[in-house]
């Protein structure tokens, strides 16, 4: 593929001599669009509240997008007619279509571009108060698709397509020569508002690079010569027919038919109009010849469903041993002659929750005193618990049982 520069330069010198006197490179910026035409501002025409080129009153925005916008646009896009109530009626109907009205957006969209040759301020309220939405909704999805146009659009969009395919044949260059001949560049109208140009990442129809567009109707595997016919042919007010498809037809025409409403007559034409060319058929035509066939199919045939997955069978869980009940050891009652202070410090042994705490309730035994005088209680020989059933272990399980 050709650098833009070497493309332009070959779209400059086809342009130079098929027309001498015509328009020749005047040192457009990357974007396109002469240096005059750089100082042209659309006024109030930025169609989604000023977000792209114009004003937002005494506000200066962005203008670059602006680029190339000539008097005679800047004036068409004054002359606007507000949105007519037939519009609205028609936006009505395109909601009863759907079962969400939101989803009635996009072809409402290009509705106002029918009427209005772009999204305007108008058309972005009107879509709002229609499906129930805030201006910034609509307007993220009127600035989000490249076929909802911000400003005033030419009465032929020519769309070059400049992706992989295309470009490596010549797509480049085709553009280039339009460019230089039309003396504006992407996206952007001539003087006269007959036709605005753009180059596109993609048309869908590589098997039949170099393509360019007319109103997304399709010129087939163009090159420069048969590119600058075909605009010579619509500045001479003619509508040559595509390659493919439906007739050529005017940018407001078009962008109705998007919104779906199609005039019979051209539906009819579009049906009986050629469609499958010589390439899209090649590979129908090489299985043929092989005697390729692809399964047969009734579409009246009804499909059988498909039978439930069976599910493995389940292990049945192995029931829980049975655990040995723990040994509850009674409680021993207090002597009927205990003293009640005696008769307190045992039964706080007994629910003490640690250590600690039976320690306390055994030294407020009335008779852990003398107890611990006795031959026999000091802490060397101090008498076996075990062998009495009186471990810390054995207290803790009585405890346990009685708080259970």
């Amino acid at each position: 593929m050709m650098p833009d520069s070497s493309a332009d330069q070959v779209g400059g010198e086809v342009a130079a001599a098929r027309y001498p006197g015509g328009p020749k490179d005047k040192g457009r910026d990357p974007k396109g669009g002469t240096p005059a035409a750089q100082t042209v501002l659309e006024d109030a025409t930025g169609g989604l509240d000023g977000a792209v080129g114009g004003v937002a009153g005494d506000v200066p925005v962005r203008t670059d997008d602006a680029v190339g916008a000539s008097q005679q646009v800047r004036a068409n896009a004054r002359m606007v007619a507000p949105i007519s109530a037939r519009t609205r009626v028609e936006a009505r109907q395109i909601i009863a279509r759907y079962p969400r009205s939101r989803s009635a957006l996009l072809p409402m969209l290009h509705l106002v571009q029918s009427e209005q040759g772009y999204v305007t301020r108008d058309g972005v309220a009107m879509c709002a108060e229609e499906l129930g939405l805030t201006k910034a909704e609509v307007g993220a999805v009127a600035t989000f698709y490249t076929m909802f146009k911000r400003r005033p659009t030419g009465e032929y969009l020519i769309s070059v397509c400049t992706n992989t395919l295309c470009g490596f044949l010549g797509g480049e260059e085709i553009y280039a020569t339009l460019s230089q001949y039309l003396d504006v560049g992407h996206d952007q109208t001539t003087a006269d508002g007959l036709i605005t140009l753009e180059h596109a990442e993609c048309l869908a129809a590589c098997d039949y690079a170099p393509v360019v567009t007319v109103n997304y109707e399709f010129y087939d595997q163009q090159d420069t010569e048969s590119a600058l016919n075909l605009v010579e042919d619509l500045q001479r007010g003619e509508r040559p027919h595509p390659t493919r498809g439906a007739p050529l037809s005017s940018f407001l025409e078009i962008s109705r038919e998007l919104a779906g409403f199609v005039d019979p007559a051209t539906e009819r034409e579009a049906v009986d109009g050629p469609s499958a060319g010589v390439p899209t058929l090649a590979g129908i035509r090489e299985a043929l010849r092989r005697g390729d066939e692809s399964p047969a199919f009734d579409a009246d045939t009804s499909i059988t469903p498909a039978p439930p997955k069976e599910e493995p069978p389940t292990k049945p869980s192995p029931e829980p041993e049975p655990q040995p009940e723990p040994e509850s050891v009674a409680d021993p009652e207090p002597a009927p002659d205990a003293e009640p202070e005696k008769a307190f410090s045992e039964q706080a042994e007994l629910e003490a929750d640690n250590e600690a705490e039976a320690a306390g309730a055994r030294a407020a035994d009335p008779d852990a005193e003398e107890q611990a005088r006795e031959p026999g209680n000091t802490p060397d020989d101090a008498p076996d618990d075990t062998e009495q059933g009186s471990t810390p272990s054995a207290r803790r399980t009585r405890r346990r049982t009685r708080k259970d």
